[in-house]
């Protein structure tokens, strides 16, 4: 039977899953319904702590669309770390990066009460270990660093993982590289402005120089412009389409202004 799933800001009404000391066939339906409530709503898995039940219970959809019924498992090794971007059906629509186990092995009961045992890497390793998070009273927001649990509230409270209040700042580091492209581009005009008034051959050759340097330091501020507001732009969710084409407009257009006044300056100096 089709169970529902419990969501937030449902609290679930357990703190840890209870092992499975009888098997009879309340444990034997709990196990098909969870079946079903996978197919009906298309998942990898489910916990049965996800719809409400108090036993240590993880089912598990297999590729070829067979289950893998896992009652009181228990993780028994670990091993390598990795960052995973999880989704869960306790918070719809969300996502946040977690620190998972690349690699772990658990023990665990089948229906007729025999132990059994498996390893698992990569993808399944981290749909285990999501599961049996469950089954320990906890959701993957218990998981979470500092940095990213605030992520995470902030969309929480809005319901999306786009509509976060950290998106697209209305000021950047990246700022302060403009900042100096224009100082430098300024300097460049100034120099051209100055050699109008002098006529010695030898200074117009230091003013050529120093107008050189200056357009060489211009190019490579831009230059870091460009890769280093990418970066910035891809801390914040929603920031990197939006701010893609202001980047590239914005270092285009220093890049002419900088091949314009070193032309210029060429010729007139």
């Amino acid at each position: 039977m089709i169970q529902e799933i419990i969501k937030y800001p449902t609290q679930p009404s357990i703190e840890y899953g209870s092992d499975v000391r009888i098997f009879n066939e309340e444990i034997f339906t709990l196990l098909d319904d969870l079946k079903d409530t996978i197919n009906e709503n298309n998942l990898e898995a489910l916990a049965a702590f996800q719809i409400g039940s108090y036993y240590n219970i993880v089912v598990i959809k297999e590729k070829d669309g067979t289950f893998l019924e896992l009652i009181n498992p228990r993780l028994i090794s670990t091993k390598d770390k990795i960052t995973t971007t999880e989704t869960t059906a306790y918070f719809p629509n969300l996502s946040a990066e977690i620190q998972r186990h690349d690699t772990i092995s658990i023990i665990y009961q089948v229906r007729d009460g025999s132990m059994h045992s498996l390893m698992a890497s990569g993808d399944k390793s981290v749909l285990l270990q999501r599961k049996l998070d469950y089954n320990f009273g906890a959701t993957f927001l218990s998981k979470l660093s500092k940095k990213e649990k605030a992520k995470f509230e902030k969309k929480l409270e809005f319901g999306s993982d786009f509509a976060i209040s950290e998106s697209c700042p209305t000021t950047f580091k990246r700022d302060y590289l403009v900042k100096l492209s224009n100082i430098l581009l300024v300097s460049m005009v100034l120099l051209i402005v100055v050699s109008f008034f002098i006529s010695n051959q030898e200074i117009h050759s230091g003013i050529w120089k120093t107008q050189l340097f200056i357009s060489i330091t211009a190019l490579l501020t831009n230059i870091a412009y460009f890769f280093y507001a990418h970066y910035e732009a891809k801390q914040y969710t929603s920031c990197v389409s939006c701010q893609s084409g202001n980047i590239i407009g914005t270092a285009l257009v220093a890049l002419i202004k900088i091949a314009v006044l070193t032309v210029a300056s060429y010729f007139i100096i």
